[in-house]
């Protein structure tokens, strides 16, 4: 799992087939509570890219999946955004990267 460290999601995408995107803050509980987890789907899971995405620094990646609330979940897939859950139920991000990604 990568933390992006500038506001170039957009390339990141481009560059790799599947993405899987937590968008999130420091200020923000929810998000670092969910974050451990998100690292060991990551682990997990082979053939898909993961990236933490802070949505306060970084405002043109958050756009890209139009975040309004955090923690917030993306899948991008051939470029383009497939899929996203919003909240701290992480049966919803699983779901919906084994719903995505399992050709």
């Amino acid at each position: 799992m990568n933390d992006l460290t500038s506001d170039n999601l957009k390339e990141v995408v481009s560059q790799n087939d599947k993405v899987m995107v937590q968008y999130g803050a420091t200020w923000c509980g929810n998000c670092r509570m969910v974050k451990p987890k998100f690292k060991k789907l990551a682990a997990s899971t082979d053939g898909v890219e993961f990236v933490y995405v802070d949505a306060e620094k970084f405002p043109e990646s958050r756009q890209m999946a139009e975040v309004t609330n955090l923690p917030a979940f993306a899948y991008f897939e051939g470029g383009e955004l497939k899929s996203q859950v919003i909240g701290t139920k992480f049966e919803k991000v699983e779901a919906m990267l084994d719903a995505t990604s399992g050709d």
